[in-house]
């Protein structure tokens, strides 16, 4: 019950009955095709106001909600009753909507709902008694849009707000009806409307439903009323602007101000985008002009408004979100936002307006400090609906401000987004502060992760390079390429990032800074920053990466493994990244630059270095002399590793351009000039001084196809060819260099036969005609080496190619035994050529060379007969099985890999006659051959298994009787190896694995759970990992009696085995396993329509 004496509130069905009966349309009355329509309105407005008039007098149920009207109307500062009806009108729907707000008020504080029964089922909350129903609503909103209808949007000055004639074909009957002759002003009327209507929105409910649907009518009135200028040279609009007070306007344009704080941002900065319009335009054709111009007062004050807008907190996001929700964004726009997402320009127009400081801001610098981070911010958006169009009015706002002021930029944007990166750097300027205690994080997973995100949408995605974002990343590359090494190493979301990150930037920055980077990255440079000794990368639990303080570690030995590890890996991981960025030749130029920075340690090393120091008493002097000694040697021994690297993973495609080419030729032939300077004689040298001639006869010789610029490039050869044949001692060299200099010098118009030759020794073709000089070479002269040589050079073949029987150093008088051995091996590699007796006994004598290389190579030798079955060594297969048997002895890794790779070879031509003393030889007591020796035996077993393939079957008995035998020798490391072999073995055998999977199976799980040395352990489990894997969906199949066995194997080592990588193994294999069931229990679905013919 209601407290005495207070008002009792009216039923809302009430209201909104007499608001339905105001709004009642025209009855049959009007027929008459001489009525017009703004008659019909008058006549219905009459109507209804009568209607509702006759209502309240007549029904006494009327008689609270015409007490309250009566109430209401009386205590209204603004005049009611007018002659014109349209006015008479809108007063009573203001009225009745004040009545509506006052009972919905009461009616919620008279609720009190009933406190919840526990004893009942859960039931929804009781609806509160305010709450209009779906019909009252939109009864509302019908009375809402005829106050605006009649009572705002006809008083707007011209080109204020949209006209209603613009909207419907009712709004220009509805602007004939109003008589702005009759009292009160209009401009009276629209400020009552407004402030009405502004004091109905205090209520939630209906708030949401005037200021949602009419607030931009409602701000186009209050500007106007508040801010138009009394004195306005139109007389056509005077009688809209007179006749207010000025506290009537400073009331307006505080409820302007109330309004813009208090509605949806992003609808405030929309409605007056709308209501600001188009700039003037000159138009010559008056008949052109659709529309009035917004006035320059209204312009102004919008620009104002919005610019506030702007500067509040998340401004940017609501300037952002005004501007694109309507193009397809936000919670609305559905599939539009795909299309939305295209529509870049719009994206650049919101940039454009955020890059500009507005008149508000007391200074650029305080304007930046305020925005950036909110612009970064907008990189952060989570709703996938919005975050194309978010992130690309952030990138190109990044980029622009970037552009036009790149020192507050790099102060409020560059330096957030790279802060973390900044962190753990080895120059770091807050390391003094971080907490050194092992395991504690230096920067954090979240922070890494957005710092990334944020790189590489704004540098790569933006792909907009200036100086100003290449010098800000520049210093922070090496520790992306240090995430980046991380990555490679472990599954991470990071690493397309940092892979993205470093192309683009070796892509945009100028190919000698490019070069500087790629030395610095690989550690030639020492003066790029780098990650600080004392962090290291670690994955984290949400399965990013965090910076955490380095564990130290006492064992100088594992430290020093890692960090070569490191480098390698470096190397390795560097040359696979420039691999992705072939076609822009910056591989090879960096290939180049490490030959050169050979050359270069080598002519500097005597003067960097100072005199040996030795023989004087200052043993501060002989310390600096040795740590610089050692940093120049491990320079060049690392220029060595990258050039290695190089070469073994880009061979064939390093070099794009015949520029490259000369290049590399010159930085060899440097290096020649220099070895005959500091008379070093080196056969290595020698044969790259003979390849890059080649090289360069090749190019001359027509392997490419050459314009006149490229002699411009070629002719940089000039000194340097002049020098080698004047200087070189071997006479060959000096004439080729010396026809060489005379080819280039006359841009290919005279060639020798030398040249010819050389050529055709590069190409690796069968002797041939020569070619006459001025006579076009014939078809039957194509090669597919040119072809090579081409793809090289990025150009097209150019079969036609001269050849001649090329010179070979044995045939040279004075060479070396290594240079006549190395020109065999060299003959035997071009093809399958008959080996005369004399010059397979000298390399078989050379396999007893006391001199390493020498013996190495002539196993190289004999191994590639072998396999290129030449005769004389298939006659001979017992004398070449004890030699290399006996040089499996050697000590030296070159020397008995050499021997390994030949028995395999041998053993793999005639298996029936090898196979069986191999195998004896492996299964032999423990006593009678050294261990290493049975290992190297075993080595070769696994390639022979390898290189059987699927004819392995065909010894398989023999095979697995020696391997299970094996696996209970009383060696561990005899066992470790039985095992592996076992493996490659099962891994072949699929099927054939039968008879005997259940002795394999034993043996394997007896060794898994009972012997006691852990790399025995690790590779039994290796066992059924490789068996699995080469089982795959046969496993079910071939494994069906054994696999319950394995699978509580697996279990048992995961559960109970102490060693890390022993139950690494196991989980390999439980993954294995678990993928073959699931495709076992779960066969992929394959659609297949079956046409079946009848009869």
């Amino acid at each position: 019950m209601a407290a005495a004496g207070a008002p009792e509130p009216v039923a809302l069905e009430r209201v909104a009955g007499a608001l339905s009966l105001l709004l009642s349309p025209a009855g049959s009355d009007f027929s008459s095709l001489q009525i017009t329509k703004h008659d019909v309105l008058l006549d219905t407005l009459k109507s209804n106001l009568s209607a509702l008039e006759k209502k309240f007098e007549e029904d006494p149920q009327w008689k609270e909600l015409k007490n309250l009207r009566d109430e209401i109307a009386s205590r209204a500062e603004w005049p009611q009753d007018s002659v014109d009806v349209t006015w008479a009108f809108i007063s009573q729907l203001l009225v009745l909507l004040l009545c509506l707000k006052q009972s919905m008020v009461l009616l919620a504080a008279h609720f009190q709902p009933s406190e919840p029964n526990p004893r009942t089922a859960e039931a929804a909350p009781a609806l509160s008694p305010d709450t209009l129903s779906i019909s009252q609503q939109k009864t509302v909103q019908s009375a809402l849009q005829f106050v605006v209808s009649l009572g705002i949007c006809p008083f707007l000055l011209a080109g204020v707000g949209i006209p209603l004639r613009c909207r419907t074909e009712f709004g220009a009957v509805i602007q004939d009806v109003i008589s702005l002759a009759a009292a009160p002003p209009p401009t009276h009327r629209l400020y009552a409307s407004c402030i009405v209507l502004l004091d109905i929105a205090k209520h939630a409910s209906l708030g949401s439903l005037i200021l949602s649907r009419h607030f931009g009518d409602i701000a186009a009135g209050l500007c106007q009323l508040g801010y138009c200028p009394m004195r306005r040279k139109d007389p056509s609009s005077k009688c809209l602007q007179e006749g207010l007070k000025e506290e009537d306007r400073s009331q307006a344009r505080k409820a302007l101000q109330n309004i813009l704080d208090q509605v949806y941002q992003p609808l405030v900065v929309r409605e007056l985008i709308i209501l600001q319009g188009k700039p003037p335009q000159m138009c010559s054709d008056m008949k052109t002009q659709t529309s009035v111009q917004t006035p320059a007062w209204l312009r102004r004050l919008c620009g104002q408004l919005l610019s506030e807008r702007l500067m509040r907190p998340h401004g940017v996001q609501a300037v952002v979100r005004g501007i694109l929700e309507g193009a397809g964004a936000g919670a609305a726009g559905g599939a539009g936002a795909e299309a939305a997402a295209a529509d870049w320009k719009k994206c650049d127009m919101v940039a454009k307006i955020l890059v500009s400081c507005p008149q508000q801001s007391i200074s650029l610098k305080d304007y930046y400090q305020q925005i950036c981070p909110q612009i970064l911010d907008l990189l952060h958006i989570q709703d996938k609906l919005v975050a194309r169009q978010f992130q690309r009015v952030a990138t190109t706002t990044f980029l622009t401000m970037t552009r036009e002021h790149p020192q507050l930029a790099t102060e409020y944007l560059l330096q957030p987004v790279l802060e973390p990166i900044h962190q753990c750097r080895c120059t770091a300027e807050g390391s003094s502060e971080w907490d050194l205690s092992p395991g504690s994080i230096v920067v954090k997973e979240e922070e890494l992760s957005r710092s990334l995100e944020d790189m590489f949408k704004v540098f790569v995605v933006g792909n907009q390079p200036c100086a100003a974002l290449l010098e800000s990343l520049l210093p922070d590359l090496g520790i992306v390429f240090s995430l980046y090494c991380f990555t490679r190493q472990n599954v991470s979301p990071l690493r397309s990032f940092c892979q993205e990150i470093l192309l683009w930037m070796l892509e945009k920055l100028e190919r000698k800074a490019a070069l500087a980077v790629l030395k610095g990255l690989v550690g030639l440079d020492k003066s790029m920053p780098s990650l600080h000794p004392l962090c290291e990368f670690r994955a984290a639990g949400q399965g990013g990466t965090m910076v955490t303080v380095k564990e130290t570690s006492s064992d100088e030995d594992e430290v020093l493994y890692q960090r070569v590890a490191s480098e390698q890996d470096q190397i390795e991981f560097l040359v696979d990244l420039l691999s992705q960025r072939q076609d822009c030749g910056l591989a090879g130029d960096f290939f180049i630059c490490c030959l050169e920075e050979l050359t270069y340690v080598a002519m500097e090393n005597e003067a960097k270095l100072p005199p040996n120091p030795l023989t004087h008493t200052n043993l501060l002097a002989q310390e600096e002399y040795q740590i610089c000694f050692v940093e120049e040697q491990a320079k060049k021994l690392l220029t060595l590793q990258v050039v290695a690297v190089l070469c073994e993973r880009m061979s064939e495609t390093i070099f794009t351009s015949i520029t490259q080419v000369v290049e590399f030729v010159a930085a060899t032939l440097k290096r020649a000039c220099l070895s005959l300077t500091q008379e070093l004689e080196s056969t290595v040298e020698a044969q790259t001084l003979s390849m890059a001639m080649g090289l360069v006869a090749a190019i001359l010789g027509g392997a490419v196809q050459l314009k006149s610029s490229d002699f411009d490039v070629l002719k940089k050869l000039g000194p340097l060819l002049e020098d080698i044949s004047s200087t070189y001692p071997e006479p060959v060299i000096q004439e080729l260099a010396a026809d060489l200099h005379i080819t280039i010098s006359t841009h290919g118009a005279f060639s020798t036969d030398v040249v010819s030759a050389a050529a055709e020794a590069t190409l690796k073709k069968e002797p041939g005609q020569v070619r006459v000089q001025g006579q076009p070479p014939s078809r039957s002269q194509r090669s597919s080496e040119a072809d090579e040589i081409q793809t090289h050079l990025g150009q097209q073949p150019q079969r036609e190619i001269p050849c001649a029987t090329p010179p070979t150093s044995s045939q040279t008088p004075g060479a070396s035994p290594r240079q006549r051995l190395s020109a065999e091996r060299t003959a035997a590699s071009e093809g399958p050529r008959s080996t005369s007796p004399e010059q397979f006994q000298e390399v078989l004598l050379s396999a007893y060379d006391p001199e390493i290389p020498t013996r190495a190579a002539a196993l190289r030798t004999l191994s590639c007969w072998i396999e290129q079955r030449d005769p004389q060594a298939l006659r001979t297969q017992e004398k070449l099985l004890k030699v290399f048997l006996e040089n499996m002895e050697h000590e030296d890794t070159f020397v008995y890999l050499s021997a390994i790779q030949g028995v395999a070879l041998l053993a793999d031509a005639y298996p029936e006659e090898i196979l069986p003393s191999l195998l004896a030889q492996y299964g032999s007591n423990p006593g009678k051959y050294p261990p290493q020796t049975r290992m190297k035996v075993g080595e070769v077993l696994m390639r022979i298994v390898r290189a059987l393939g699927d004819m392995v079957s065909k010894y398989q008995d023999p095979l697995i009787h020696t391997f299970l035998r094996g696996a209970k020798d009383t060696d561990s490391s005899h066992r470790a190896s039985s095992l592996s072999n076992l493996g490659e073995l099962c891994q072949r055998l699929r099927f054939l694995l039968g008879p005997v999977i259940h002795e394999v199976t034993s043996c394997l799980i007896a060794i898994a759970k009972t012997d006691p040395v852990v790399q025995v352990r690790r590779a039994a489990i290796h066992v059924v990992v490789l068996l699995l894997r080469g089982l795959s969906q046969q496993a079910t199949e071939v494994l069906r009696d054994v696999l319950k066995d394995l699978y509580h194997l697996l279990k048992h080592v995961v559960r109970f085995e102490p060693d890390e990588a022993a139950k690494l193994h196991a989980q390999l294999a439980l993954e294995e396993l678990d993928e073959i069931m699931r495709n076992f229990l779960f066969p992929p679905q394959k659609l297949e329509k079956k046409i079946v013919v009848l009869p």
